[in-house]
C-alpha cells in the first residue's frame, strides 16, 4: 500500500527523477557492457547491439530529466 500511496501523492518533478534515475542505470549497464565488448579476446565476436548509443542516448535523456526534476523539486 505504501508504494500506491508514494505513487498517487508524487510530483511530477519526484516522478520524473525516478525515471531519470531508471535511464541513468540503464546507461550505467548498458556503459560497462561496451566496455567489456572492448575488452574481448576474440575481436571478431562483434556483437549486433549498439551500447554506445543505447548509453548516449540513455545518459542524455536521464540527465535531461534529473536537470528538470531538481529543478522542479527546487521550485516547491
Amino acid at each position: 500500500m505504501e508504494i500506491h500511496r508514494l505513487w498517487t501523492f508524487a510530483s511530477d518533478a519526484e516522478i520524473a527523477a525516478v525515471w531519470a534515475c531508471g535511464f541513468l542505470l540503464v546507461a550505467g549497464i548498458a556503459g560497462y557492457v561496451e566496455r567489456r565488448r572492448g575488452k574481448r579476446r576474440d575481436i571478431d565476436r562483434v556483437g549486433y547491439v549498439p551500447w554506445m548509443a543505447i548509453f548516449f542516448a540513455s545518459a542524455f535523456i536521464g540527465a535531461g530529466l534529473l536537470v528538470m526534476a531538481i529543478k522542479g523539486m527546487a521550485a516547491g
